[in-house]
């Protein structure tokens, strides 16, 4: 699966507003500068990403960007199916082949390829934004298989 430069920085502008979610518009220099994205990128960005429905902004003085979906029912997978819409993990993928193959419809490979993606998906779809900045308020330590400790264990940590 194809992970751009493009797709991290939404996914950390994302973040950023998670974070901020229902604390009013958050300029574009702020989620920059937090997230270490250049503002030329975010501008453009943020510019998909509310054309596909996830930010609002708001123009002028108090004017930025909010995140339209709470946090804790937005999932990566959503994000990522929205960006990479048009790529694939390999061409023959694609909905539309650019390249005829000598094996399509007879490709080893190609149920391969489809669980890598499903994999990977299946991991974005058990995500949330609210998971991600859950974990970075406990320093990044839940485990990877996305359980969360039990509360106790999350104050025995910070203690």
């Amino acid at each position: 699966m194809l992970i751009t430069k493009k797709h991290q920085y939404a996914l950390r502008a994302i973040f950023e507003l998670g974070k901020r979610y229902e604390q009013g518009p958050i300029k574009i220099s702020h989620i920059a500068h937090a997230q270490a994205i250049p503002e030329r990128f975010l501008e453009n960005i943020l510019a998909e990403l509310k054309k596909g429905g996830f930010v609002k902004s708001k123009r002028g003085l108090n004017g930025g960007y909010e995140l339209v979906p709470r946090p804790d029912r937005f999932l990566v997978g959503d994000l990522m199916r929205f960006l990479t819409r048009d790529l694939k993990p390999v061409e023959c993928m694609a909905p539309i082949p650019e390249a005829d193959c000598p094996f399509q419809g007879k490709c080893a490979f190609f149920p391969m390829w489809r669980q890598v993606k499903d994999a990977i998906f299946k991991v974005y779809d058990a995500t949330s934004i609210q998971d991600l900045i859950d974990r970075e308020e406990d320093d990044g330590r839940y485990p990877l298989n996305g359980e969360r400790p039990h509360p106790k264990q999350l104050a025995a940590r910070k203690a």
